[in-house]
Order: structure tokens, then C-alpha cells, then sequence
């Protein structure tokens, strides 16, 4: 699978991704084949850092959201008639951005 790291526009369902649309071309959802939801990489945050002792505190890093999730979806996904292929679409909490970050065509 390539990988990307693209903005997308998605249109929602009840189930998931319905339609995104990736470089100006409208590809449509066929099937959801697998969902799931990632954590952020806490550990590299300052606040960690300062809690297993590697950094010392300045007093000036922001506590952020140590669990930051993003949302992923696997879809089969096609454009009309044309063969398609299967996207990594996913759904960043902390922003509020769709983003391609994956392709098998």
C-alpha cells in the first residue's frame, strides 16, 4: 500500500465514508472493510518526556491532549465504472481534518 498524507473532502453516511473526494476526482465508497481508531504518539509529548524523567520541565509546555485519536477507515472505493482500489481515509479529533493516508490500486 503507498502511502499519502492528502487532504480529502468526505461526505459521511451512517456507516462511514460515503464519497471523498481526492485531487479533484469523486470517488465513491463501495465497501467498508475494516474501521478502527488510533492514539497519538503520547510518549513523544513534553509532558511525558517530563514524566519518565528524560526532559526537564521549563514551565512553558503546553499539556495538550495526551490521547489524541484519529479515526481510520479502509474502504473499496471506485470512480463510475472504472476499477478502483482500496483507501486509508482518516479522521483527525484534535483538527477536524480528513486525510488519504493510504492506496492499493
Amino acid at each position: 500500500m503507498r502511502r499519502y498524507d492528502d487532504p480529502v473532502e468526505v461526505r459521511k453516511g451512517g456507516d462511514g465514508p460515503e464519497q471523498f473526494l481526492w485531487r479533484g476526482r469523486l470517488w465513491k465508497v463501495r465497501a467498508v472493510l475494516a474501521h478502527w481508531v488510533e492514539t497519538g504518539p503520547w510518549w513523544q509529548s513534553p509532558v511525558a518526556r517530563v514524566a519518565i524523567g528524560s526532559e526537564e520541565p521549563t514551565g512553558s509546555a503546553p499539556v495538550g491532549d495526551l490521547l489524541g485519536e484519529r479515526e481510520l477507515w479502509r474502504v473499496e472505493a471506485g470512480r463510475g465504472l472504472e476499477g478502483g482500489g482500496v483507501f486509508d481515509l482518516s479522521f483527525d479529533w484534535v483538527d477536524g481534518r480528513w486525510q488519504l493516508v493510504g492506496c492499493e490500486d
